[in-house]
């Protein structure tokens, strides 16, 4: 008879992203930067994808932390269902529980690379002069 037991296994499909930047809303468009040398590899202003305007994206959460997965996780979403990538963030608005920016947007082939923001040491919050900003993303 098979004895049952559970064991914990480190898994490494997991990316931290590590923020840090004047104000809280320049680590929302710091945000969307990473994802997209993430998703596509390069600089925003490389010029390489055709371009594919601007959408508003609007999020609501708990607190700022929350509203930082929320905004990553549409940004993701835009990426898999629409094909798109950030190049830029500008007109952010950003609360304590909503959050609403303008993302520039290329068309390109980004790989369905990112399955979830998880909370796992999920923080936004002041650091010295500026902010900084922690998400787990599982890939």
């Amino acid at each position: 008879m098979i004895r049952a037991v559970y064991r914990w296994v480190d898994h490494t499909a997991e990316l931290e992203l590590a923020i840090e930047a004047a104000s809280a809303e320049a680590v929302i468009a710091e945000a969307a930067a990473a994802l997209r040398e993430l998703l596509v590899g390069g600089d925003a202003r490389d010029g390489s994808g055709e371009p594919a305007g601007a959408r508003v994206v609007e999020v609501a959460a708990g607190d700022r932390a929350a509203l930082l997965a929320a905004f990553v996780e549409e940004l993701v979403f835009l990426a898999e269902s629409e094909a798109l990538v950030p190049t830029a963030v500008r007109a952010v608005e950003l609360g304590a529980t909503r959050l609403r920016a303008e993302v520039e947007l290329e068309r390109g082939d980004p790989p369905h690379l990112v399955k979830a923001v998880t909370y796992h040491r999920l923080a936004f919050e002041p650091a010295g002069d500026g902010y900084r900003a922690t998400a787990v993303l599982d890939v």
